[in-house]
């Protein structure tokens, strides 16, 4: 599914309340918490919430889960009851429905294998949109931007884009994928698991003027 309108916008990794501020500042659409362990960008979900409380209306937060339980994610949610559960795991399509409503599945891109993932999830209504990430996350790789775009008619639902994108590439990537959003990470970070102000505003400018042209 190509985009509608202009492209929608999510800081991920996010750990404190003066990035997400920053971020919503900046005119992002979506603020994103790694509540998933291993990650330099792991948050408590009480800590989650606290970062959280005071975003402005209408910025959505989103809990990054790896193979959790509908009733983990559950408990989770008690904690810290965001918007959308992006789950970036290898969740089977039972549990997946069981976590929605709202529900983000992020997958790896292969070319040999995205079509037949963008169908698979497109069948499950309780996705909300399929979000696309390196081989690795995290890890700043970017994916083969022109290989996405011919498996993109066989998603039904809204595309994000994610892995390796940066302020200087995701005007490039906008223009080729046309997704419906883009999530970064490490692209706006002065070091691993770390937030740069001015990296989070320079990668929301360079959203805004891809879209106008």
């Amino acid at each position: 599914m190509a985009a509608i309108g202009r492209t929608r916008i999510k800081i991920c990794g996010v750990r404190d309340a003066e990035t997400a501020f920053v971020a919503a500042e900046c005119g992002t659409d979506a603020v994103g918490f790694v509540l998933a362990s291993g990650s330099p960008r792991t948050i408590d979900p009480d800590d989650a919430w606290d970062a959280s409380c005071d975003l402005p209306p209408f910025v959505s937060k989103v809990g990054v889960v790896v193979d959790r339980s509908p009733e983990q994610l559950d408990s989770i949610r008690e904690r810290f009851p965001f918007d959308y559960a992006q789950l970036h795991g290898s969740e089977p399509e039972g549990v997946v429905r069981d976590c929605g409503p709202d529900v983000i599945k992020a997958v790896r891109f292969d070319m040999g294998t995205i079509r037949a993932q963008f169908e698979r999830w497109s069948k499950i209504e309780e996705v909300c949109a399929i979000l696309v990430d390196g081989p690795s996350a995290g890890s700043g790789e970017a994916i083969d931007w022109d290989g996405l775009t011919e498996a993109l008619d066989a998603s039904a639902q809204p595309v994000i884009l994610a892995g390796g994108l940066t302020p200087e590439n995701v005007g490039e990537a906008i223009r080729t994928v046309r997704p419906w959003g883009v999530d970064v990470s490490s692209g706006v970070e002065s070091e691993r698991g770390v937030k740069d102000p001015a990296k989070i505003a320079a990668f929301c400018d360079a959203v805004r003027a891809a879209d106008a042209g």
